[in-house]
This record gives C-alpha cells, sequence and structure tokens, in this order.
C-alpha cells in the first residue's frame, strides 16, 4: 500500500543557503564594527622624512623662473621725424647725461624753424620799435614841460616887477599887460600840458606793460622754435648703457618713434609671471630668493602689476 512520504525541513541545500547569508551578514557586520577603513599609500622608505611636530611659522614657496632686468630704463623717442644724418654712439655704449647719440635732419622742418624765427624777431623789432616811440613820446612831454617851466622862472619876475612899476603909474598899461598875457598864458600852458603828462603817463605805463610782456611771450617763442631744431638731436637723458636696435644713415624716423632705451647699469631687478591662483597670496614687502651665477640673491616684492597676473621682485 502506498505511504505519505514527508518532506524534509531543512534540506542541504537550504542549510547552506541560509549558513551563506549568515556569514556574509557577520562578514559585513565586522567591516563597519571592527575593520580598519582608513586610506592606505604604498611608497619607498627612502621618500620618508621623520621629524618631530612642533608649532611655527607656515612658509611655502612657489618655484617662478623670471627675467633679470635693470632697475630702471628710460625710452627715447623721437619727438621730431626725419632721416638720421649721423649715428655718435652704438648700442652697449656707456652714456653720460648729455651725451649725443644720434642725429637727425629734416629739410622742411628745418626751412619752417627759419621761417618763424624771422618772423618772431620782426615782431620783437615792431615791439621795440613801439616801446622806443613811446618812450621818446614821454620824453618830449617832459621836455615840454622843462620849457614852460624855463618860461615861467623869466616871466614871473619880470610879470612882478612890471606889476609893480605899472602900479607906481611908471609904465603904460599896453606895456603891462603884454607881460601879463605871457606869464599867465604860460601858467595855463604847463597845467594843460602836465594834465595831458599825467594822463599820458598812466596810459603809457599800461601799453609798456603789454609790451614787456608781448616782447617776453615772443622770447619764449623764439626759444621754443630754436628747441625744435635741438630735438633733432637725441641725447642720453641719464648716466646708465645704450640700447638700440641696428640703425642706418638716411634710415627714416617718424615722429614718436621708438629709438632705444638707457638702462641704469648696477641695479637690477626681477620680473616674475605668476599664475592667477597664487595672486591672492602674493603682497608687496614679501621676500624671495634667487640664484644667478653660482650665486644666492634675497629679493623682495615692491611692485605688483595691476593689468595682468605678474609681480616684480
Amino acid at each position: 500500500m502506498d505511504r505519505k512520504i514527508k518532506k524534509k525541513v531543512w534540506t542541504l541545500k537550504r542549510v547552506a543557503t541560509f549558513g551563506g547569508i549568515a556569514l556574509l551578514v557577520i562578514f559585513v557586520s565586522y567591516q563597519f564594527i571592527f575593520a580598519d577603513r582608513r586610506s592606505k599609500l604604498k611608497i619607498d622608505r627612502e621618500k620618508i622624512t621623520i621629524a618631530t611636530i612642533q608649532r611655527g611659522v607656515f612658509q611655502e614657496f612657489i618655484p617662478y623662473t623670471g627675467i633679470v632686468e635693470p632697475s630702471r630704463s628710460i625710452f627715447l623717442d623721437a619727438i621730431e621725424g626725419g632721416n638720421i644724418k649721423r649715428i655718435l654712439r652704438e648700442s652697449g655704449s656707456m652714456l653720460k647725461k648729455g651725451d649725443e647719440i644720434m642725429e637727425l635732419t629734416n629739410l622742411n622742418r628745418e626751412l619752417s624753424v627759419l621761417s618763424q624765427e624771422a618772423s618772431l624777431n620782426e615782431s620783437i623789432n615792431r615791439v621795440r620799435e613801439t616801446r622806443l616811440q613811446i618812450t621818446q613820446n614821454d620824453l618830449r612831454q617832459q621836455e615840454t614841460l622843462a620849457q614852460i617851466d624855463n618860461q615861467l622862472a623869466i616871466l614871473k619876475p619880470q610879470y612882478e616887477r612890471q606889476k609893480q612899476l605899472f602900479d607906481r603909474k611908471l609904465i603904460s598899461a599896453q606895456e603891462f599887460e603884454r607881460v601879463e598875457a605871457d606869464y599867465f598864458y604860460n601858467i595855463k600852458r604847463r597845467e594843460i600840458t602836465y594834465k595831458a603828462y599825467k594822463i599820458d603817463s598812466l596810459d603809457r605805463n599800461r601799453q609798456l606793460k603789454q609790451l614787456n610782456d608781448s616782447e617776453k611771450r615772443m622770447s619764449q617763442s623764439l626759444d621754443g622754435v630754436a628747441q625744435i631744431l635741438d630735438n633733432l638731436v637725441i641725447r642720453a637723458p641719464i648716466d646708465g648703457q645704450l640700447s638700440t636696435p641696428h640703425w642706418e644713415i638716411g634710415q627714416g624716423i617718424t615722429t614718436g618713434q621708438r629709438l632705444g632705451q638707457v638702462d641704469i647699469v648696477g641695479s637690477y631687478k626681477v620680473r616674475v609671471p605668476i599664475d592667477e591662483i597664487y595672486l591672492a597670496r602674493i603682497q608687496t614687502g614679501l621676500h624671495a630668493s634667487t640664484s644667478f651665477a653660482n650665486k644666492d640673491y634675497s629679493l623682495v616684492i615692491t611692485y605688483i602689476y595691476p593689468n595682468y597676473s605678474k609681480r616684480t621682485v
């Protein structure tokens, strides 16, 4: 007869499955609770430096390559255009302030200067002639006053004597009246002449002041015109070393063209381009160091260029 077979609850497969799950749970729990989760990096022992930890000033060094330049350079620009007439100093020459470097020639400019000088000299001569005429007129008026004073000095005693004689009935009225008329005429004449002289003196002083100011301005203009030709000679503005490109006699130079520069010798700076990520940490007064020709130098940041990420030390 048939017999009911009971199904086993814990089969080998089920025991293995639940056992595996239990081991996985135990492993994960161990990793969360007991395992060391710190990151690790393997490095060579020779690359490790061991030192005692202590408090101190944190110093950060940014290595960059800079350009050694003269501490100060004066550029030479052509104030007047023209053609090169003479080259007196070559690039690399040591200069003293005022030394001639190059001479230009500009025929049109020279003719224009000569014309302006002639016109200004003519104007100055006219001013001087006008001032001379005013002075001569002043002298003539003074001479007239002197003549009137001389006449009065003669007529006054005559008038007083004739009046005494006329009062005593010793001379005729006609003779006395002639002397009296001459005397009072010269008194009135002196009064009018002196009033005109006084008015003319005020106007004369004003005119002379204007003429003097005008002559002074024209003289300054004349000096400025003469300076135009002097600008055709390029001179050293300071003591230093000349640095110019190659120039040839007869080469054309335009107004404002850069002809070179004069560098101060013995004083230098280092121009360093620094990446923008360091800009917030760079400021004037920070110290730096560099090596040049097997010698170490201490530097200080003295200027920060505002227009781009560069620093000069």
